[in-house]
């Protein structure tokens, strides 16, 4: 008899479709009901390197319900589990195509970076799971506030930094004194980490009722994935790296980008097809993979969700770049010209339209400027010494944001400008970070003759569980001040960078902690919300409100 391993992720939701992701022990038809009115939907597993999964397709929901559903095996039902203390897991549709419920708004929470939380009643080392404290005030209240889908925005898993439970599977399993060490090697320990991480039981109920768009960044591959063209010469030398890469984009494949897809393109996607079709999928898949790895314009992770009148570009900040120091871009031309144009397609189709890049594009002014000095010593600026320093001091400090593809970031302000002009202009255009693992507001300015007529900002948001060392959060603090300023200039100097196109103003944080942001969208109405992780006596923790400001009426 199959079992359910893993899931149900509901991944999906629009007006009247949705899609349940699971994990089976074998091969069998996951099937998804709809325990009141019409709705439902089969799908035969497939399978990759061992292991069975579906992407069960909901059909026939009404538009602006919430519609339980269960998940059965075979015909026999394994969600939710026996005894769970759980409410029901539901689908909620859209309310007549406007993205909205009446009233209430449209709520998108975002966050990134999720170490997997330890065992019940275990000491956590960074604080309460700001996913497992939504969850438990969710459940708590089940007809109270939601988010309408939830982003994350990089590093669902760490691939190069596990939990000792994971450690200690791991020597179980292969002699960690060979590389990679206590790190992943295959496809095996990547489902590992997502097993670790998505059964946690606040977050496998969470998942199953809030839909989920995801992203990579570099965690979950390895720190730095993708830094610089000499980082990837260097790590193609090492004897595991083809099989760590290989596996975590395969991996990433299967578990979190197919449910970015809409249900049309699941319907025309060679690849998902071709998996799907083929006995063991596992072949195809290391193929594409090998193919991604060779070429990275031949593949594209990025994607666009229309979410009544929000739109929704998740832009992939780290597979896409082209990493020649002569050429250096945050996306390959293609890449570039695809989230162009998303961004302008049918304009005046959407109020509020939100740029997802698991990286900030605004950074705090003396960060941004040693960034961009960075890139420019690694070219050549000033000679072979201090290029080689360059290149050190790019590894070693993590600098290599969208202000270290200098062009890129020109050209992210340039279409930003655009998107957000003209008579049909969105009222907003928000770009939605994490990585730095702390959360803060940036609003830009452009000259008077760029000027867009949308309200514009960087929202940050990250942790969702992890930390930041004490020293980080000074360098943070440091570089927002007026001689952290002073300095990123003298370095900008130094690198002869020129100014960027546009200046910007902190307007909120830093905040530190475990924690989400939640808009609210109603019309052309934009307001943001920041939670953060309190915990109280007893082990308990709730999510409280730091923060609540209007951004758009």
């Amino acid at each position: 008899m199959a079992t359910l391993r893993l899931g149900p992720l509901l991944r999906y939701a629009d007006e009247s479709a949705a899609t349940i992701w699971v994990e089976a022990s074998r091969p069998c038809v996951a099937e998804a009901r709809c325990t009141e009115g019409a709705g439902g939907g089969t799908a035969r597993t497939f399978q990759v390197a061992g292991h069975h999964y579906a992407l069960i397709p909901v059909t026939g929901l009404a538009p602006g319900t919430t519609t339980p559903y269960e998940v059965f095996l075979d015909g026999v039902r394994v969600w939710p589990l026996p005894d769970s203390p759980f409410p029901p897991s539901v689908i909620r549709t859209a309310d007549d195509g406007t993205g909205e419920e009446e009233g209430d708004g449209f709520r998108v929470a975002f966050g990134s970076c999720r170490w997997a939380a330890p065992a019940a009643n275990a000491k956590d080392p960074v604080g309460a799971d700001a996913l497992d404290t939504l969850a438990a005030r969710m459940a708590a209240d089940p007809t109270g506030e939601r988010p309408d889908v939830l982003l994350l925005l990089g590093d669902q898993v760490y691939a190069d930094e596990v939990s000792d439970a994971t450690r200690r599977w791991l020597a179980a399993r292969r002699d960690l004194s060979e590389p990679p060490g206590a790190q992943v090697a295959d496809y095996e320990e990547y489902t590992h980490l997502y097993y670790e991480s998505w059964l946690d039981p606040e977050v496998r109920w969470l998942l199953s009722t809030v839909p989920t768009c995801m992203i990579f960044d570099d965690h979950d591959v390895i720190d730095d994935w993708n830094t610089s063209a000499a980082w990837l010469a260097d790590m193609r030398e090492t004897p595991w790296w083809r099989e760590r890469l290989l596996s975590g984009l395969m991996s990433y494949w299967v578990h979190q980008h197919l449910g970015n897809l809409t249900p049309a393109e699941l319907a025309t996607d060679p690849l998902y097809a071709a998996v799907r079709e083929s006995p063991d999928g596992t072949d195809v898949l290391r193929a594409f993979a090998a193919k991604a790895d060779a070429d990275a314009a031949s593949v594209r992770w990025s994607y666009r969700r229309d979410l009544g009148r929000v739109r929704l570009l998740m832009v992939d900040s780290r597979a896409a770049r082209v990493l020649d120091e002569d050429s250096r871009a945050m996306l390959d031309p293609g890449e570039a010209e695809w989230v162009r144009e998303q961004a302008l397609d049918a304009a005046g189709s959407y109020d509020h339209l939100l740029i997802g890049t698991s990286l900030p594009w605004l950074l705090p002014h003396l960060v941004h400027d040693a960034e961009a000095w960075d890139e420019a010593l690694c070219r050549g600026e000033r000679g072979e010494r201090w290029a080689r320093f360059g290149e050190k001091l790019r590894r070693a400090a993590d600098l290599e944001h969208w202000a270290a593809f200098t062009t890129s970031f020109t050209d992210l302000a340039a279409l930003i400008a655009e998107a957000g002009s003209g008579p049909d202009a969105p009222a907003t255009v928000l770009v939605l970070s994490g990585d730095v693992h702390h959360a803060y507001a940036a609003e830009p300015t452009w000259s008077e003759a760029d000027r867009p007529d949308a309200r514009v900002l960087q929202l940050t948001c990250s942790p969702v569980h992890n930390a930041i060392p004490l020293h980080i959060r000074v360098g943070f603090r440091l570089g927002w001040s007026g001689l952290g300023r002073a300095l990123g200039r003298r370095f900008a100097r130094h690198g002869r960078v020129p100014h960027p196109p546009v200046k910007w103003r902190r307007t909120g944080g830093p905040w530190f902690g475990n924690m989400l942001m939640t808009l609210t969208l109603h019309g052309r109405s934009a307001r943001l919300r920041l939670d953060r992780v309190r915990e109280q006596k007893g082990g308990r923790a709730q999510l409280e409100t730091v923060t609540e400001s209007q951004l758009s009426e």
